[in-house]
């Protein structure tokens, strides 16, 4: 497979995707996975010589990829390549389902491991805030899942008669750590929420693997968390594209004979 392909991740809430060129990322953009016809002419507008560029997408949610491999068909990219099916994501793992696990999860990881090559503790914080392990032979251990910034404003909003619905905006350091109105008690709660999960789940990870492993944090929510956090060392905001691209790259040596395992395994 050429080393220039689109990479495509469905996500629950939006859709990012990007042109890998020799490695390179360019052109990254997102839209609501909803909007297949806008993902559509987004994704076709990358590059005006797209004709027999591979375009792979990983997907979790089904539907909205189903809708947005239809639109695509017919614009002479008929054969979207699939994660997991047309392309595996070649990860060692200690799961007892692995099936169950999201290909974002594993694509981040995967990614992590390969640009690291070393135990990597990688943090997702978008619309569910996930912490995975990944230890130093590659092998992906699993990790906990968390509700998001935004899950966690709408559900209190959802589940009490007075709080607000409220958009995520970092809390103003200068007004301190107590909560000066309702609105900043809760951005200073999700915050605090989230920030102190991450925290302890690095403590647990470290402890049980005796080392402290690379820590890597994306998605949509990362900078806003862990710009110059004390214990996050490199913010990567398309780490699963680059999975994508990295998978493919693992599928490419597998071919030609190159590859080390490629299937899942204990």
């Amino acid at each position: 497979m050429s080393t220039r392909i689109v990479a495509i991740a469905v996500g629950n809430t939006r859709t990012r995707f990007g042109l890998f060129e020799e490695g390179d990322l360019s052109t990254v953009s997102s839209l609501p996975s909803g909007d297949a016809l806008g993902l559509r002419d987004a994704i076709l507008a990358l590059a005006s010589d797209l004709q027999g560029v591979p375009m792979v997408m990983a997907t979790v949610n089904k539907p909205a990829s189903t809708a947005l491999a239809k639109a695509l068909s017919g614009t002479g990219h008929d054969s979207v390549l699939r994660i997991n099916e047309d392309i595996i994501i070649p990860m060692k793992h200690t799961l007892d389902e692995a099936e169950t696990v999201g290909e974002d999860r594993l694509l981040c990881a995967f990614a992590a491991y390969r640009r690291a090559r070393q135990a990597c503790i990688v943090i997702d914080a978008g619309t569910a805030i996930t912490v995975d392990f990944v230890d130093g032979e590659g092998a992906f251990h699993g990790g906990v899942i968390a509700p998001g910034l935004h899950v966690m404003l709408a559900a209190m909003h959802e589940h009490t008669a007075a709080l607000p619905k409220l958009e995520y905006h970092a809390p103003d350091p200068s007004r301190g750590p107590f909560g000066k109105d309702t609105a900043h008690a809760m951005m200073l709660g999700v915050r605090g929420a989230a920030v102190g999960l991450v925290h302890y789940m690095i403590d647990v990870y470290a402890e049980h693997y005796e080392a402290y492993p690379q820590v890597i944090a994306t998605g949509g929510d990362a900078a806003a968390l862990f710009e110059g956090d004390e214990l996050v060392e490199h913010l990567v905001p398309d780490l699963q594209l680059v999975g994508i691209l990295e998978s493919c790259k693992a599928h490419d040596e597998e071919l030609s004979g190159e590859g080390g395992e490629t299937e899942n395994g204990r």
